[in-house]
């Protein structure tokens, strides 16, 4: 039922609800990753599992609000790359290439083998490891839990450009949790469909209890010296 609360952890939470009433009442976030529906009209009828139609995804509206949420490091949120005309100016949009393409139009358009996430700084970011490139290379997997469901080794990297407690609004089956469970982050997910609610928990309280206990703590930031 919407309004229900999870505490699977210390600092992770999870919100069955709609993001747009609960997030307000969290105050001004750390960080944000997330990928929220973008317009995409997405429902799967190619796999073996047939995925529902993913929640107002007809329209961009969801991806709108997302951008414009503050945040006090960063947030990075996920789209397609014909939604820039209609975005803020993000500071760097994120390329993830991936080990197979979307099929498209054949004839007159490229295989696109990227994803992208585009990028908000907040008052206070900085990179816990050092900058980043624009690209990250993950191998793309199944959509086994949610048909639009990103690799947990890219959210991993993601995470790890950001500092303090991690917010997905639009948490899907989890995979942001996931991650942050992994590198031992506070998280808090939001998720409004029941079915992705119940395999979030379920794979994040799994995660916990599976940490990665080899990773290490990220350098202090440096200044590159400019040549002159």
């Amino acid at each position: 039922m919407s309004g229900r609360v999870e505490h699977l952890a210390e600092g992770v939470t999870l919100h069955l609800g709609d993001c747009r009433e609960i997030l307000p009442t969290l105050g001004k976030v750390d960080a944000m990753v997330t990928d929220p529906p973008y317009g995409m009209r997405f429902r799967s009828n190619s796999r073996l599992i047939r995925h529902e139609a993913i929640a107002n995804d007809s329209t961009t509206d969801a991806l709108l609000w997302a951008c414009n949420i503050p945040v006090k490091h960063s947030k990075y949120i996920f789209c397609r790359w014909d939604n820039l005309a209609e975005v803020p100016k993000p500071r760097s949009v994120v390329n993830w290439i991936k080990n197979n393409w979307s099929m498209g139009d054949l004839e007159h358009e490229h295989a696109r083998q990227t994803e992208i996430a585009l990028f908000y700084p907040g008052e206070n970011h900085h990179f816990p490891c050092g900058r980043p490139t624009d690209v990250v290379e993950v191998r793309r997997t199944g959509n086994d839990h949610h048909p639009s469901e990103k690799p947990v080794d890219l959210m991993w990297a993601v995470v790890r450009w950001t500092d303090g407690l991690v917010v997905d609004p639009f948490m899907g089956s989890g995979t942001t949790g996931v991650a942050c469970a992994k590198l031992g982050r506070k998280f808090i997910g939001i998720e409004i469909e029941t079915k992705y609610f119940e395999i979030a928990c379920r794979r994040i309280s799994e995660a916990l209890k599976q940490p990665d206990m080899f990773v290490a703590a990220p350098p202090p930031a440096k200044q590159q010296a400019l040549a002159l």
